[in-house]
């Protein structure tokens, strides 16, 4: 390709949605248009929440081809990517790490591109065309470094081969190995952890809980209203303050209520739980979950069960239940890598996180060798036994 030329919008609304959406496809909808702009609409993502958009755009005759979600990060909250103490040790040598440029979606911990390509044209090209306008940005204002987190293994390959440094990470994701039925995954299992899912599945809808997914035009106002008060709720008492309002989900709705996945749980005409999921074209990835009140296992029932339920049902091929939580595997979810690019145009700074990535991606390979070990599915060919 020539001819290629670099430009950034700032927000999101500054370029039709149907051109970004070009460049994003239809496979995650975090990078869509609609996912993106509620979040800068709402207010979540805004200067004064430490989140400024810078986008880039890649044009060939005046054409979209490619396009990065691109921020100026004045902290680093919202991640999931923890750099925080990268940011420590370069202020306490007498460097200033924030505002630094960040490539990701915002409060969104999931693997999907960040350098958008349109199809029909040349990814190399068009990936090396939105990194050096990157990098440009990062010369010009003088910043500390470039993130681009949650990227594909392709792309991490590629970023590796331009010199970008790569961190990796882990997750837990369950894989529909083609069950026909959530009894068919069960049998699966080794049977202590088949029986002991069974056992959380019966307790999580005692005291008459009933537990239902709403979707497309199945959403209502009140099953956001129910949802929201959740999250508000487990949010300000795990983090302070919960990165998302009310005017988001509202928009969401209204721009993609088809994507969305809402598991409510409702006990005496009331909802008292629920989950918040999102469809891609193949998996189901679960965001948030909140409650007003607490039961045992409800919340692996609405997060982890349900959503499993539900990817079988619809033939979708995983579920990404989000960052961390090593009480997955027992509940079919294996660990699976994520990865990240990162560069820093200082030589030593550079080098002294080079050194830790080595040391970090060694222990992180070893830790996910040792989650595969403890796999919960059966390692042999055996008949269930009746339970």
């Amino acid at each position: 390709m020539s001819g290629l030329t670099v430009r950034s919008i700032g927000g999101i609304a500054n370029i039709p949605a149907v051109e970004w959406d070009a460049c994003a496809g239809a496979d995650n909808p975090f990078l869509l248009h609609g996912f993106l702009l509620a979040l800068e609409q709402s207010g979540c993502v805004a200067p004064r929440q430490g989140w400024q958009p810078t986008h880039l755009i890649v044009e060939e005759d005046g054409k979209p081809v490619g396009a990065m979600p691109l921020y100026f990060k004045g902290h680093s909250q919202g991640e999931y990517i923890f750099d925080q103490g990268w940011a420590n040790a370069y202020e306490r040598a007498g460097g200033q790490y924030y505002p630094k440029l960040l490539s990701a979606v915002p409060f969104t911990p999931v693997t999907g591109p960040r350098f958008l390509v349109a199809p029909g044209n040349d990814a190399g090209a068009v990936r090396t065309a939105l990194l050096q306008g990157a990098l440009e940005i990062v010369k010009r204002h003088q910043l500390s470094s470039l993130h681009v987190n949650f990227v594909t293994e392709a792309e991490n390959a590629w970023g590796e081969s331009t010199g970008l440094l790569h961190r990796l990470g882990e997750q837990f994701h369950w894989q529909n190995d083609g069950y026909a039925d959530f009894d068919a995954f069960l049998a699966a299992l080794a049977s202590r952890k088949r029986k002991a899912i069974k056992r959380e599945r019966r307790e999580a809808v005692n005291n008459g809980i009933e537990i239902e997914a709403f979707s497309g035009d199945a959403l209502r106002d009140e099953h956001w209203d129910a949802f929201f008060d959740f999250y508000m709720d487990t949010g300000s008492r795990k983090w302070g303050q919960p990165y998302l309002n009310r005017d988001f989900f509202r928009r969401l709705h209204r721009a993609m209520p088809e994507r969305v996945v809402l598991v409510l749980a409702k006990r005496a005409g009331n909802w008292i739980a629920g989950a918040w999921n999102m469809l891609g074209s193949d998996t189901l990835y679960g965001r948030n979950w909140g409650c007003i009140e607490q039961h045992n296992f409800l919340h692996f029932e609405c997060c982890y069960y349900q959503a499993i339920d539900y990817a079988i049902r619809h033939g979708l091929k995983r579920v990404e239940a989000g960052a961390q939580g090593e009480h997955k595997l027992a509940r079919g979810y294996l660990p699976s890598p994520i990865h990240s690019l990162h560069y820093i145009p200082d030589p030593g700074f550079r080098r002294a996180v080079a050194n830790f990535l080595d040391e970090e991606r060694a222990h992180m390979q070893g830790l996910i060798a040792a989650l595969d070990e403890h796999s919960p599915f059966r390692q042999t060919e055996v008949t269930p036994e009746s339970e």
